[in-house]
């Protein structure tokens, strides 16, 4: 929550992008066009939606992925495997995108809502009013709208970031010498983690976004990867791949570093119990 609130802006721009009729302005020509038509504000439109997804969706795979991987660690002293990271992670981002799902597809509406006609629009408050009317007015259904899609994007997502921050920081560690605890350490692997997840993710993400943000449900996921191909070609699979990263690469980041700190903190960790003494 912490990252994503730095890095909101950034996000906007990509969602905005990502469903613009056709490709056209950068990422800062998108945020200046943002500020210049709907204010200063406007670039943190959607924040408490995008504050619930990560309450949601990254606590579960974060939780789901060091539980299971401190359950199947036998040497303290470096990460398991690829070969079992791999697994733990997939499914780690598998139970995230479930959880997290309404609250992407409310992130993403708020995020796009200024730049859709004004009769399309939906004026959600807040992230919470916005899950009550999709309910209302959709049915419940619809807060799972693009679940596929997004799942696939979780599971792409926490196996590229998690997998690959473990195995650079115990590289940059075993092979050059740098100190685990150190923040310039896990600055380095985040920053490295978030490249690969950017890569990795980006026509996932893509098509998850274009289907949360449809007026309806009749058009699945092949149906608009297949007519997005035809009319924009399969480049269109990395719209917004630079401002994806630069929001993924420090979100990254300081998700990272917030998290090596809350477990050098001792949060989280077991301590022993204390057995009452016998008077």
């Amino acid at each position: 929550m912490v990252a994503a609130s730095c890095t909101h802006p950034l996000d906007l721009a990509k969602v905005r992008m990502q469903t613009a009729a056709r490709p056209g302005a950068n990422m800062f020509g998108t945020l200046l066009g943002v500020v210049k038509n709907e204010g200063l504000l406007a670039i943190y439109q959607g924040l408490s939606a995008s504050l619930l997804r990560q309450a949601t969706y990254s606590t579960t795979r974060f939780g789901v992925y060091e539980y299971l991987k401190e359950a199947v660690s036998t040497d303290k002293s470096k990460p398991p495997s690829t070969s079992v990271l791999l697994p733990i992670s997939m499914f780690s981002g598998l139970v995230g995108g479930i959880v997290g799902n309404p609250a992407d597809v409310v992130n993403i509406r708020m995020q796009n809502d200024k730049s859709c006609p004004p009769e399309l629009r939906r004026n959600y408050r807040n992230a919470f009013d916005g899950v009550r009317r999709i309910i209302v007015e959709e049915g419940p259904k619809a807060l799972f709208r693009g679940l596929v899609p997004n799942c696939v994007r979780g599971v792409l997502m926490t196996a590229s970031q998690v997998v690959s921050y473990d195995r650079m920081k115990y590289l940059l560690v075993s092979g050059f010498g740098m100190d685990e605890k150190k923040r310039s350490t896990h600055f380095s692997a985040s920053l490295l983690a978030g490249l690969v997840a950017t890569t990795v993710c980006s026509p996932a993400d893509v098509v998850k976004t274009r289907i949360m943000n449809a007026a309806s449900n009749s058009d699945s996921a092949f149906g608009i990867l297949v007519k997005a191909v035809k009319s924009e070609g399969i480049l269109f699979a990395f719209r917004g791949w630079l401002p994806a990263f630069i929001r993924l690469g420090p979100q990254t980041i300081v998700t990272f570093l917030v998290l090596e700190q809350l477990k050098a903190s001792g949060l989280g960790q077991k301590r022993p119990v204390l057995q009452q003494q016998s008077l």
